[in-house]
Formats: structure tokens, C-alpha cells, sequence
């Protein structure tokens, strides 16, 4: 007997389009720094009270590294600040939400911020937090397999060893590698988990875990965000940390935007939902 008059054809699946990419241009990560700065000139005074608390305050750690001497926690508290930048950009998320609403918002309202999540909010904030310290260990275990068990030099001293020694690129270079993937990871997980649980009601971890999702779903997109994010904190450093002021609330406001572009869809994968 034939097999191939009795047996039906195999047709294989139509392919389905994946529902967390938006095959958004790598252009569009310009307009949402376009809409970021469009919100940071609507009533731009909390948004400018908001970037000078967090100038002052990164100013503040330095100044207490370099007075305490614990210079050494300098290079890893810079990319720990883009580590910790999203859960601190909580009240330009705020601003932008209610924004959308038709509201104002005033700096009390973008301080003491309410998100949907509640208390998983502050849980999310301490996993951000030990993934800052465990980049902090990891720095300190790098210097210890380049230079040895020994103090540390001074930050003059160091900066001329690490870019005029052999040992001193290969720590540079190693430690830029680490934490770059550090930072990677950190905005990958942290980049809308905040800003959905702003306003859905979750839980810490499939917050970071839907914020992996959708950044590897729309990687091409979200890569080009990331470069201009490192782009102009570079340019922050370049102004001795000046920038901050508007930077800072700029990119809050436009990773708001991020999120409305790319998070279209709600309530998937959650365990509370509600009331």
C-alpha cells in the first residue's frame, strides 16, 4: 500500500508573530528622549529640584569617599549609579504618568511616590541594591588578582599605574568588561520593572523578569537607549556631575516613554492583580 496516499501531509506551522516585539526603528529611542525632554519643560521645577537633590547627593558620596579615603570605591560607585538609576528615577516615572493623565504633579508627589506594587517595590529596590554590592565585591576582587593583597595607592596614583602598566590596562580592560556586564544585566532587569510596578500590581521578581523579556525581544531598539543613557551620563562626569540637574530627569522622563512604547500589553505572567 502507498504510506503517502494514506497518511495526510505534514504542514508545518505558520509562523506567529512574537506579541513582545514591537520591531520598533532604533530612531525611536530618540523620540522618547524627545518626549523625555518635552516632559522635563512641563512644569520643569520638580524635574529640576528633583536632578539637583540627585546631583547633590552623588556629590555628597564622592566627597565622602575622598574625605573618609575610600577612593577606591570610585570607578564601581560610577557604573553602581547606573546599577541603581532606574529604582532612584521612580518619581520622574511618576511625573510622566500623570502627565499622560492631565495632572500636575508637585516634588512632594514625585518623592513620596505610591506605586501599585506596594511593598514589592522596596523589594525590588533591595535586589538592585545586592546586585550594586555584589559589583562592589567583584571590583574588589579584581584589584586583589591584578595588584595583590596590598592598600591601596591613592586615586592619583592609581589612575597613572592603570594607564601607564601593562597590569594596570589588563584591570582596566577586565574590570570595564565585568562591569559593563554588570551594568547590562542590571538594565536589562531594572529598566520597566519599576516603571510597571509603578502602576500594575506585581511582584519584584516578574517585574525584572517581564523587564529581561521585553529588552531581549526588542534588543536592537534597547540597545541604542543604552548607549545614549551612557552616552550622556558620560557627558554628566565630563561637567563634573553639573549635568546631572537636567540629564538625569530627561532620561527618567524618556524611560517612561520607553515603556509606554514597548509594554503595550498588560496583566501577563503576575501574581496579584487588582482590587
Amino acid at each position: 500500500m502507498d504510506t503517502h496516499s494514506v497518511l495526510p501531509k505534514v504542514v508545518p506551522p505558520l509562523p506567529r508573530p512574537n506579541p513582545k516585539a514591537r520591531d520598533l526603528p532604533k530612531s525611536t529611542a530618540f523620540e522618547w528622549l524627545k518626549a523625555g525632554w518635552r516632559d522635563f519643560w512641563t512644569n520643569p521645577l520638580p524635574s529640576l529640584c528633583y536632578g539637583f537633590a540627585i546631583f547633590a547627593l552623588s556629590a555628597f558620596v564622592l566627597w565622602g569617599m575622598f574625605r573618609f579615603e575610600v577612593d577606591y570605591f570610585f570607578l564601581p560607585a560610577l557604573s553602581g549609579f547606573l546599577v541603581l538609576g532606574p529604582l532612584i528615577a521612580t518619581g520622574l516615572y511618576e511625573k510622566s504618568r500623570r502627565l499622560e493623565e492631565g495632572k500636575r504633579t508637585s516634588l512632594a508627589g514625585m518623592i513620596f511616590v505610591r506605586p501599585a506594587s506596594r511593598y514589592q517595590a522596596v523589594f525590588l529596590g533591595l535586589l538592585l541594591l545586592l546586585l550594586f554590592m555584589l559589583w562592589q565585591r567583584a571590583a574588589f576582587l579584581l584589584y586583589a588578582l591584578h595588584m595583590g593583597v596590598r592598600p591601596f595607592p591613592g586615586f592619583d596614583e592609581a589612575l597613572q599605574m592603570i594607564f601607564t602598566t601593562w597590569i594596570g590596562w589588563s584591570l582596566l580592560i577586565t574590570g570595564s568588561i565585568i562591569g559593563g556586564l554588570f551594568a547590562a544585566f542590571a538594565f536589562a532587569v531594572g529598566v520597566f520593572a519599576m516603571p510597571m510596578m509603578l502602576e500594575e500590581r506585581t511582584d519584584a521578581l516578574t517585574a525584572m523578569g517581564i523587564s529581561m523579556t521585553l529588552v531581549w525581544n526588542n534588543l536592537s531598539v534597547m540597545l541604542y537607549w543604552g548607549a545614549i543613557v551612557v552616552a550622556l551620563f558620560a557627558v554628566a562626569l565630563l561637567t563634573g556631575l553639573l549635568g546631572l540637574i537636567v540629564i538625569f530627569p530627561v532620561l527618567g522622563h524618556a524611560t517612561w516613554h520607553s515603556y509606554r512604547a514597548i509594554r503595550v500589553s498588560r496583566g501577563e505572567s503576575v501574581f496579584f492583580r487588582p482590587e
